[in-house]
């Protein structure tokens, strides 16, 4: 019989201890693929010491479907007040570099197990290895140009299973790629409820928002001609931003928006930081381009 404890799938870095300089990449790094759950303690801390533990083993049981960083407070201050750590222990849950959950003080195993498995199928629980592979299938095809015949197959999945969140996700994107912006957003629309706020369907839904600013966007050299002649004009920048975007420029989309949230990172309600996390849900989580983006959002957020 296996123990709770014997976990050979488990990755060996799925709990650590953390500092401010490793918080990048053990969570909003790690987080882009596998939930992260931070635990912020110190060694002078009564409930802590019971919390601690209880968690360590509650994400052990999860056996690498959610990773524990644990940070020290007293050496650790800065991502402790970012995050307005005001008691301890307080613990923060991270997916896709984002803080999704949490709570504060020490809670009882059961609650603190329901907790862990609740971040953990944030994660998804993954798909018959036939379906996966009709899914493989259907996004080669959509790769390769062929939308048309990749909407088919995901269609096809979808009858088999009509809650399957990648199918429904390819669908849009297939949609997306025949320019049926309308059509893409009414599948998306009929999603089922127990799917409707999975990552692949909120990445989907960036895309669709992409896409109408993108039917607006202007020309790329006037908006590159306004933000030279006038480089504070915020409105010029972002429209910049979007229409790069839209030209499949995404590096060179992010590198504006850092820069617009450099010069104003409150103007217009946030604005760049909001259209930079609409393009880093669109995108792959393992692109380059979004880790690195996001890499000097933290950076710069966190300064």
């Amino acid at each position: 019989m296996l123990e709770l404890d014997a976990s050979p799938q488990a990755p060996a870095d799925l709990i650590k201890d953390g500092t401010d300089a490793s918080f990048a990449a053990d969570v909003i790094e790690a987080s882009q693929t596998v939930p992260v759950i931070v635990d912020f303690w110190a060694p002078w801390c009564g409930p802590c010491k019971t919390l601690g533990p209880a968690i360590e083993a509650a994400v052990t049981k999860a056996k690498g479907r959610v990773k524990l960083v644990k940070i020290d407070v007293d050496a650790n201050q800065a991502y402790a007040g970012q995050l307005q750590v005001q008691s301890i222990p307080t613990v923060y849950a991270f997916f896709q570099g984002r803080p999704v959950d949490g709570f504060q003080g020490a809670l009882p195993p059961s609650q603190i197990d329901a907790f862990v498995e609740k971040i953990a199928a944030l994660g998804g629980e993954g798909a018959d290895d036939g379906l996966t592979a009709a899914i493989e299938a259907a996004d080669q095809m959509l790769a390769e140009g062929a939308a048309t015949d990749a909407a088919e197959t995901f269609a096809a999945i979808l009858q088999e299973d009509p809650s399957n969140a990648a199918a429904y996700a390819g669908l849009v994107r297939a949609y997306l790629a025949l320019d049926d912006v309308d059509q893409a957003e009414a599948i998306l629309n009929g999603a089922p409820a127990e799917i409707s706020t999975d990552p692949l369907l909120e990445a989907v839904h960036a895309q669709i928002t992409l896409a109408r600013e993108a039917a607006n966007a202007g020309p790329v050299a006037e908006l590159q001609a306004s933000v030279a002649t006038e480089p504070d004009n915020h409105q010029a920048r972002l429209d910049l931003a979007i229409a790069l975007h839209a030209n499949g420029q995404v590096e060179e989309a992010v590198a504006e928006l850092l820069e617009l949230f450099r010069r104003d990172r409150e103007w217009n309600d946030g604005a760049a930081k909001a259209q930079l996390f609409k393009i880093f849900d669109a995108h792959d989580a393992k692109d380059p381009i979004v880790l690195q983006g996001r890499r000097k959002l933290s950076s710069m957020i966190f300064a």
